[in-house]
């Protein structure tokens, strides 16, 4: 399988070097030598640039024949090849998004043993979690929400819009890529490892059938990581206008429809089928920012509160630790 598929069709988007050596270092782990792959794909240790989707989704499918797993060694017993294949049949005839993901979970639970996955309805919030008793690598866990995302916005026919990703393993290095990756809030060393969104969306019906499984399958694994991409789209026209002023003089949502020639209502239509809210945004900018200024050192906490348009500190403060799980003192040290 591999990361992405688009409603329109295949495009690239840059696949962070970080993930590219996660991957990597998980067929060295087995005694192989990754420079072979590299070699295959026109490449040299060490990868340094970006890689389209295209190209890592090959990488992807190369390294997970190496290992004979799916899963890249993640799961406490390996996902056989084809099994991938077998879990996009297994799907097709379900009523809608609920009952698919159900299912999609009982095959993962039945192949891979652990990371055991369940779906839990709170409220209007849907929670995909994922139990375990042993520590894997956030790399592990966001290659499960992958696998499990990219088929659910493809039987839907649609991105879904995630509210907050929770890793319960510490941050890694690149941890600011995991953020531009599900394009919403990351948490880290927090209580459970969970993925949430709207649940709504479990009442989607599915509109796949078996005819489109083998199209799906043939751009796959490199299809399913576009399900995440945050810069198509009208949503990608609404951050590029935000990116262009401060914060504090960001619109609100009135205002942003009426600059895009669209009622409240058809924006936000258009958004969601973008998989992506105005808040949540509006909220990756401000951490991007944020982890910008604190890095550099030069402003102080106050000053980079008042910078992203927030009247206190300690509002910037509570948002920022919801994002990454630490307060904005504790990433400047």
């Amino acid at each position: 399988m591999t990361d992405y598929v688009i409603l329109c069709g295949m495009v690239s988007t840059p696949i962070h070097p970080g993930f590219i050596a996660d991957l990597l270092g998980k067929l060295e782990e087995t005694g192989q030598d990754s420079e072979k792959i590299l070699r295959e794909l026109g490449l040299k240790a060490p990868v340094t640039r970006p890689l389209t989707t295209e190209l890592f989704g090959h990488m992807w499918y190369l390294v997970a024949r190496a290992m004979e797993d799916e899963f890249i060694g993640h799961g406490d017993r390996a996902m056989r090849p084809g099994s991938y294949a077998l879990m996009c049949y297994a799907v097709i005839g379900t009523r809608n998004l609920e009952h698919a993901i159900k299912r999609s979970l009982a095959f993962m639970n039945a192949v891979i043993d652990a990371p055991r996955g369940h779906l839990v309805c709170n409220g209007d919030e849907a929670q995909i979690l994922l139990d375990d008793t042993r520590n894997r690598s956030a790399f592990a866990y966001r290659t499960y929400w992958l696998i499990l995302m990219g088929v659910s916005c493809w039987l839907i026919g649609r991105r879904i819009p995630l509210h907050h990703v929770e890793f319960t393993c510490p941050a890694p290095e690149d941890r600011k890529t995991y953020l531009q990756f599900f394009g919403a809030p990351v948490q880290f060393c927090g209580t459970r490892n969970r993925m949430s969104f709207a649940a709504t969306y479990l009442r989607l019906p599915v509109i796949r059938d078996e005819a489109a499984v083998k199209p799906f399958l043939r751009k796959a694994p490199g299809n399913i990581l576009g399900r995440f991409r945050t810069d198509l789209g009208v949503a990608g026209q609404v951050r590029s206008h935000l990116r262009r002023l401060p914060p504090s003089d960001w619109p609100d949502f009135a205002r942003l429809a009426d600059l895009f020639g669209h009622s409240e209502t058809t924006l936000r239509r258009l958004l969601r089928a973008d998989g992506q809210t105005y808040m949540a945004i509006k909220d990756e900018l401000r951490l991007a920012r944020a982890q910008a200024l604190l890095d550099e050192g030069t402003m102080s906490i106050a000053d980079i509160a008042s910078h992203l348009g927030y009247s206190e500190a300690s509002a910037f403060s509570r948002a920022h630790k919801v994002w990454t799980g630490r307060s904005p003192r504790g990433a400047q040290s």
